[in-house]
């Protein structure tokens, strides 16, 4: 696809940072403007979208480190010479979540309200960052029907292999997570308690992950159980299992709290 949008003078701007960028900047906006109702300062939004920026980085590249720990000690420079490529969601996920707790303790907000915000806001972040995993063609698919394929031909593309069609699993999951950011919108007014937002994207997103994964064709990730489920596919599971959990005794309690 188009993993360098622009290239002027040997100075480029490449297309999943400038997605990160937008989601992120997406994300801001929404929090900014329901801002009264959540975080009515707008510099301690900046500060909380800046611990999520760092949390997400430093997960997704741990997590994308323990997928091959043996060849990245083996070869540091490989992992280190595309810094701005190579990230495992649930990485990011994992790392950031109890950050988010944390912040939000430190700053006396309540925090399954505030999660109900974060969510959309993170999952916007989310949704456009697939996007960039298309245009850059990491997270791709698996080699298919030239029907239902994309080929991948650029120089600096992550895709492998190159010029076959490949399932576009990026995108699916771009549709995917940017329909529940407008489930989760539609459904702000009508939630039953604090948390319930977030709990619906993570269980969502979880189900879907675990489908697209089968399409998936960077190996590299790893796989477990003699290659029966891989990793993500197992996180998923077991975030199934904890969100439905937590849905159920969340619909039982209809805690709901009113923001100060």
């Amino acid at each position: 696809m188009y993993p360098e949008l622009i290239n002027i003078g040997g100075f480029s701007i490449y297309s999943y940072g400038f997605c990160i960028m937008f989601g992120v900047f997406l994300g801001f906006l929404y929090l900014y403007r329901h801002r009264a109702k959540f975080i009515p300062n707008s510099d301690k939004i900046s500060g909380l979208m800046l611990l999520c920026f760092v949390s997400v980085f430093v997960g997704g590249k741990v997590f994308y480190f323990l997928e091959r720990p043996g060849y990245y000690i083996e070869n540091p420079s490989s992992f280190f010479e595309n810094i701005g490529q190579g990230f495992v969601f649930y990485g990011s996920f994992l790392f950031t979540i109890p950050a988010l707790i944390w912040w939000l303790r430190k700053n006396k907000y309540p925090l399954l309200y505030s999660f109900d915000f974060i969510g959309i806001a993170g999952a916007l972040v989310h949704g456009f960052g697939k996007i960039g995993c298309f245009l850059a063609g990491c997270c791709h698919g698996k080699v298919c029907s030239p029907k239902w394929g994309v080929v991948f031909n650029h120089p600096k593309t992550v895709a492998n292999p190159t010029g076959v069609p490949l399932y576009p699993v990026q995108l699916w999951d771009a549709l995917m997570i940017l329909s529940i950011v407008l489930i989760m919108i539609f459904y702000r007014s009508r939630k039953k308690f604090d948390g319930e937002l977030f709990l619906i994207y993570t269980l969502l997103y979880a189900i879907g992950r675990f489908v697209t994964e089968n399409y998936r064709g960077d190996d590299a990730r790893g796989f477990l159980f003699n290659g029966a489920i891989t990793h993500s596919q197992l996180i998923a599971l077991l975030l199934i299992i904890a969100a439905g959990i937590l849905y159920v005794l969340g619909w039982k309690s209809k805690r709901k709290v009113v923001f100060p």
